[in-house]
């Protein structure tokens, strides 16, 4: 069974093409920095993307995992997804993404696993594309924000796109993006050492409490960040469920959906890594290492071989098992 990294950002050059000739039609812009790099950057919106060689030219990134001692990367599409976009240019994005990530995987099988990308800011939209999708080549999960433009993710409006990965048996895969209290994580790399765990933790209790997880209880969700805020916040969402009318509504302890969502191993802490695996189970943690930016791991396998008493099995299910697993490879 191969070493699968399920956190690994790219940009199909198709897609940065395509966004250099018609995002400033639609209402962002695309420059090049000085290293030629093609930055992306959206109106009242001080992150920007840059999306550099390493994270587009699919030969430099297989380098990257025989250096890391990675067999496959899951596709990941890192900011500004396509939620930004008005409707009919998002499903543009999206279907621009899906199939470059189904022609990447077919060049390289064994190296590459593709994800899906869907216009969830009009879900008329994206069910259509779903079902195409679902059809591609190597397309084994739906990646997807923490939240679609401020709508968390228990909006009745993207419950029809669960039922259909539900039906189709696709993993979701989050990840952050914009995090939430931009006014006040602006300073000292806030948004991305404190924002994005935050997100990561509003968006699985958002899943939990809203109903989502009751709804469509065959569905999986894999949480970057190691989840984020969420499973050490645990124990008081668990009390609030006791003693809030506001969060009754589920039909458990929120504890017993820890085991419903996968976790990646974005800690940096071994010692906290440890504890995540004693919580939710090994059974339920994969490798992750937020290629390529700069709070990635460089040595993902590395990491995992520092985590105290890790024991054969539980390192062999977290290189590999697991995600096989959820990708359903």
């Amino acid at each position: 069974m191969p070493v699968i990294d399920t956190h690994a950002h790219w940009y199909p050059q198709d897609f940065v093409s395509l966004l250099e000739r018609e995002a400033k039609d639609n209402g962002a812009g695309v420059s090049r920095n000085r290293r030629g790099n093609a930055v992306f950057e959206l109106p009242g919106i001080s992150q920007k993307s840059v999306m550099k060689p390493a994270m587009i030219e699919p030969r430099l990134m297989i380098e990257s995992m025989d250096e890391r001692r990675i067999d496959a990367y899951v596709l990941s599409l890192n900011n500004p997804m396509v939620y930004w976009a008005p409707p009919q240019f998002g499903l543009k994005l999206a279907r621009c993404w899906n199939d470059a990530s189904a022609a990447t995987h077919r060049e390289n099988p064994d190296r590459f696993i593709g994800t899906a990308m869907l216009p969830l800011q009009n879900p008329e939209l994206a069910l259509p594309e779903i079902e195409r999708a679902a059809t591609l080549s190597g397309i084994r999960a739906l990646y997807m924000a923490t939240h679609i433009n401020g709508k968390n993710l228990d909006h009745k409006s993207l419950w029809p796109v669960y039922e259909k990965c539900e039906q189709l048996g696709l993993p979701i895969l989050l990840h952050p993006l914009y995090p939430c209290g931009a006014e006040r994580i602006g300073q000292h790399f806030l948004r991305n050492l404190l924002g994005n765990p935050y997100e990561v933790g509003i968006a699985a209790a958002s899943l939990v409490f809203g109903g989502v997880m009751d709804a469509f209880p065959e569905l999986t969700v894999m949480l970057p960040q190691a989840g984020g805020t969420f499973p050490w916040l645990i124990g008081r969402m668990d009390h609030g469920a006791e003693v809030r009318d506001e969060c009754k509504q589920i039909k458990e302890r929120p504890s017993a959906y820890l085991q419903r969502f996968y976790y990646d191993t974005i800690t940096h802490h071994p010692q906290i890594m440890r504890a995540l695996i004693d919580l939710v189970g090994a059974e339920r943690v994969v490798l992750g290492s937020d290629y390529d930016q700069d709070m990635s791991y460089e040595r993902p396998v590395d990491f995992v071989d520092t985590i105290p008493g890790l024991t054969q099995r539980e390192r062999n299910l977290i290189l590999k098992d697991n995600a096989a697993r959820l990708l359903n490879l």
